[in-house]
């Protein structure tokens, strides 16, 4: 009987990481730019330069290489961390409720600073964001079809 609990047990923990898909979360999405320094040079912890579009995660929570999806559509590549995102500061400063204070932190990158706090200004604190996991494809990945009508065959005579 115990190892029939056991297997049963092991096999709730297994399955569901082996289906998982797209998720949901809910974030406090914070914002960074570009210092503007000529000497730096805006790098994340693989060496890889930031772009417009990048976010630093909890990879306890969001893998490196996950796409992150805003209520308004934008897609952030989850490539860097830091101790503000795993520490959840600004979620337990600025939470309300027990379920903001226990959000994922997500820190979104812009060039400059006037893109960031213009996103920020625009957008609430915190937000259901969807992950993909890394090689997913997503909705918004998808190549754009062609009309129907575009498909249809050219009449020969």
């Amino acid at each position: 009987m115990k190892r029939l609990i056991a297997t049963i047990a092991l096999a709730l923990l297994v399955v569901p990481a082996t289906f998982a898909g797209e998720q949901s979360l809910l974030a406090r999405v914070t914002v960074y730019w570009a210092s503007g320094d000529a000497g730096s040079n805006h790098n994340q912890s693989t060496g890889r330069r930031l772009q417009t579009g990048d976010c630093s995660v909890d990879t306890r929570h969001i893998a490196y290489g996950s796409s992150v999806i805003f209520p308004d559509g934008t897609t952030s590549a989850a490539v860097d961390s830091g101790p503000a995102v795993r520490n959840r500061k600004a979620a337990r400063i600025s939470g309300r409720t027990i379920y903001e204070r226990n959000a994922v932190v997500i820190d979104r990158f812009f060039e400059t600073k006037r893109e960031a706090l213009s996103w920020a200004s625009r957008n609430p604190l915190f937000m259901t964001v969807r992950v993909a996991p890394p090689n997913s494809r997503t909705l918004a990945q998808l190549p754009e079809q062609p009309p129907f009508d575009s498909l249809a065959q050219p009449a020969f005579d």
